[in-house]
């Protein structure tokens, strides 16, 4: 028999009232299937002990939403849809359960609007910023075709499996961004504080420095402006770069063309934008959505300006009558994997399942494509920050050479 794990959760009860306890299952899964048999409809399930793997908040720094707070809702609410409650009390509970602050502001204005009679979808499109237009668009298309928990379990699906691969992308960068940092911190304290004591050792023994020790010395003098200045520039180059991306699509697309040519980074990039293309794109299809509609979402929803610049190209295409998989031959970002098996699935009446098993095979790659990278990434970061460390300390033992012979002189 496998063994029992204790998990804390939150539920409505058969009355509609909150309750949160802990129960024994094996599994995550086994302890929400067993809630549901009491009659109960889960709304968070979390092993114990793990509280140092969730998040940090720091005070005044909260309250931006993140994608894993989005997921959350949108399984909560496909559970709660799924299981008989109306859609009104859906929301209300939502709305008391949510903790990020834009999210729960925009709960509560939905519901507000649903009370008075308006659509579920078109009361979420006024929050545009909070709610994706792939969810949108994917609860309008419940919605007309009477299947709404359908749209929202499917949601909640791309949402969370969306997260996990972002989660993943995170922890193989994670490790590399670390030892970068603290190469700098390193760098920062041997030319504040190890440089000096140097140069004034070679002051008293005498000497001429050669010209890259002389240079370090230089640096070390000028750290009082150097430093802040670096900060500077790259706050201002951040808050520039972002302003700039959010506001020109040109710039977004020279971006996205310039990430898709790295070197090691590439490749991983273009697997994780056409597993958020495939699986974007089949769910669109699955729940109804017209074809027209779907690619122009999907262009927005990928996160990848030249994916979507490919859209507009496939969507003038099929627009003519011509099929899908051939504007997609023109594109170089999609591989002739991708575009064979759309082509099948448009043969055979089975273009959604056709795209849910791409969007499989890319969620695969990509996982593999990540812990490559971080098993590849560590050993070079580490011989970098050697080498970099190492080569300022041979910078400084260099004038030693030039005193010792000055002395045998």
């Amino acid at each position: 028999m496998a063994n029992t794990k204790t998990f804390h959760y939150n539920a409505i009860d058969a009355t509609g009232k909150k309750a949160k306890g802990t129960i024994e299952a094996p599994t995550e899964a086994a302890a929400t299937h067993m809630l549901r048999q009491r009659g109960e409809v889960p709304l968070d399930v979390t092993e114990a002990g793990q509280g140092l793997q969730r998040e940090l908040k720091i005070p005044g720094l909260g309250g931006k939403l993140k994608l894993k707070d989005l997921a959350v809702f949108a399984r909560q609410f496909a559970t709660m849809t799924a299981s008989g409650m109306s859609l009104l009390r859906s929301l209300s509970i939502l709305e008391e359960q949510t903790s990020a602050p834009p999210l729960k502001k925009a709960i509560a204005e939905v519901r507000t609007d649903v009370a008075g009679g308006g659509g579920l979808s078109a009361s979420m499109a006024k929050h545009d910023r909070v709610f994706p237009r792939l969810m949108i668009a994917m609860i309008r298309a419940g919605e007309a075709g009477g299947m709404i928990d359908k749209a929202l379990e499917q949601i909640a699906d791309s949402l969370e499996k969306d997260t996990a691969l972002r989660g993943k992308i995170k922890s193989a960068l994670t490790y590399p961004a670390i030892v970068l940092g603290f190469t700098f911190v390193l760098i920062a304290a041997m030319l504040i504080f190890i440089v000096p004591v140097f140069e004034g050792m070679f002051k008293n023994l005498g000497g001429e420095l050669p010209g890259i020790t002389q240079f370090l010395v230089t640096t070390s003098h000028n750290m009082y402006w150097i430093g802040p200045l670096v900060i500077g520039v790259g706050i201002t180059g951040t808050v520039l770069y972002k302003r700039q991306h959010r506001q020109s699509a040109e710039f977004r697309l020279k971006v996205d063309q310039l990430k898709l040519r790295m070197p090691v980074f590439g490749s991983l990039f273009q697997k994780l934008a056409m597993s958020r293309f495939a699986r974007n794109l089949g769910l669109l299809l699955n729940v109804g959505v017209p074809v027209m509609q779907a690619l122009s979402v999907v262009g927005e929803t990928t996160g990848n300006e030249v994916i979507n610049a490919a859209m507009k190209d496939v969507q003038a295409t099929v627009r003519d009558g011509q099929p899908m998989s051939t504007a997609l031959r023109n594109h170089k970002i999609f591989p002739q994997m991708v575009t064979q098996m759309i082509e099948v699935g448009e043969e055979s009446g089975q273009i959604s399942q056709m795209l849910d098993k791409v969007a499989d095979f890319y969620d695969r790659e990509v996982d593999s494509a990540a812990e490559s990278l971080a098993a590849s990434i560590e050993p070079i970061m580490v011989l970098v920050m050697g080498a970099v460390v190492g080569g300022m300390v041979v910078c400084l033992y260099l004038p030693m050479f030039t005193i010792y012979q000055n002395i045998g002189a």
